[in-house]
């Protein structure tokens, strides 16, 4: 199976890059001097003008185009048909012989964020299109149902506001100082605090989180501006002097 190490390689700027994605280059793409990027670009525009309006692509134009590449302008975003196309032609020159799974994360190739353009494929495969699909299983990348299941666990956390966040530093803050008696915590020093979760159903429990007080109160003094008037009377509550 052929190792990874040789997908970081640095490719050339302009032309490799052409091809490499074929009519999914990017904007930037020249070939022998000629802004074929930039063409594309507006070639794409066009193809989203309604027919027979101005600025519209000629039907015999999308016809030669669809010939040379049926998704030269596809539905979906052209930057992942752009990294499609830099897999598939991976693919190609390796014979097949890729092992997508054990791809790292942080796999670069010609430019793309290869790797973890893979994981996130892999993971979000029902949100794909039925076209999308097939590329990808054409090229032997399929769905992983563990990033999948990995996905869904970190999507159904509830999202913390700003103000809960304030106010779970502050309470971390008040334990620290009740313990140590003064508001000097060590930059990397995390406080234990004992929160309450809501669970499946509305049930509720408590887990205990380690909470960055260090960082989190250098980042309250950075945005000090931002800060309301009830917020820094609270940490001057506790002992910080800057509010």
């Amino acid at each position: 199976m052929f190792g990874f190490g040789d997908a970081g390689r640095a490719a050339a700027p302009h032309t490799t890059a052409t091809r490499r994605s074929g009519l999914a280059a990017p904007a930037r793409a020249s070939v022998g001097g000629y802004a074929i990027g930039t063409w594309l670009a507006e070639l794409r525009a066009a193809a989203q003008v309604p027919v027979g309006e101005p600025g519209g692509l000629a039907p015999e134009r999308r016809r030669a185009l669809e010939e040379i590449d049926p998704f030269w302008c596809p539905t979906w975003p052209i930057t992942w048909q752009r990294a499609y196309s830099v897999a598939r032609m991976w693919w190609l020159e390796l014979d097949g012989q890729v092992d997508w799974a054990q791809l790292p994360a942080e796999t670069v190739l010609e430019g793309e964020q290869l790797g973890r353009w893979v994981v996130a494929q892999r993971a979000g495969w029902s949100g794909l299109e039925p076209d999308q699909q097939d590329l990808l299983a054409a090229i032997g990348i399929e769905e992983d149902p563990g990033l999948v299941a990995a996905k869904a666990g970190a999507e159904a956390k509830p999202k913390v506001s700003r103000a809960d966040r304030f106010a779970q530093g502050l309470a971390a803050l008040a334990r620290f100082v009740e313990r140590e008696g003064h508001v000097r915590v060590p930059r990397p020093h995390k406080e234990p605090l004992e929160v309450t979760v809501a669970g499946p159903g509305g049930a509720e429990s408590t887990e205990v989180v380690h909470v960055g007080l260090g960082a989190w109160l250098n980042n309250q003094k950075a945005r000090r501006a931002k800060l309301t008037p009830g917020q820094l009377a609270q940490l001057a509550e506790h002992g910080v002097e800057w509010a």
